[in-house]
């Protein structure tokens, strides 16, 4: 009995992650961007909620159902691990950017992804405005900042270790 206990595989809870963006209001960006950032965050380990996917259950056509998609996103930032934003635009989506404020209020893991070539901003340091990085470390937010799908997978990046415990 005691030699099958050291033979078990210990399973570990995956991190769940929450993948804010505004890529579910276009059929076409929800078909085409939206699936690589999925499937590299899940090939990551991470267990991704996706909102627009999670709220497929709400029925648009009953009254209210505007806020109950709000209270939905909202639940889930609270309870998910950590955030990958969107943050493309100029500026980024508001409601990106709703989620994300919530998650760095609540201590959240913050990764953001911006493959967008514009600067939003009036700071040097930065690409976008200053507030966004409030919730990642003053030296080194840049691993937690995120320009391509491939360097998602990165294991320099802070993503790669996070979601490895490190």
């Amino acid at each position: 009995m005691l030699e099958n206990y050291f033979d078990m595989e210990v399973s570990v809870a995956r991190k769940i992650i929450y993948l804010a963006s505004p890529y579910g209001f276009s059929q076409q960006q929800k078909s085409l961007l939206l699936p690589p950032l999925f499937q590299s965050l899940e090939d990551l380990g991470a267990e991704v909620w996706e909102p627009f996917a999670r709220n497929n259950q709400i029925d648009f056509t009953q009254t209210g159902w505007a806020y109950s998609v709000a209270q939905a996103d909202l639940e889930d930032v609270r309870k998910c691990d950590g955030i990958f934003a969107v943050v493309n635009g100029t500026p980024p989506d508001e409601g990106v950017m709703v989620e994300l404020g919530v998650a760095i209020a609540l201590n959240k893991a913050i990764f953001l992804f911006r493959d967008d070539f514009r600067r939003c901003t009036d700071s040097e340091q930065y690409p976008l405005n200053l507030m966004l990085f409030s919730g990642l470390p003053k030296v080194g937010w840049e691993d937690y900042y995120y320009t391509s799908t491939d360097e998602i997978q990165s294991p320099i990046k802070a993503l790669y270790s996070w979601l490895r415990g490190k």
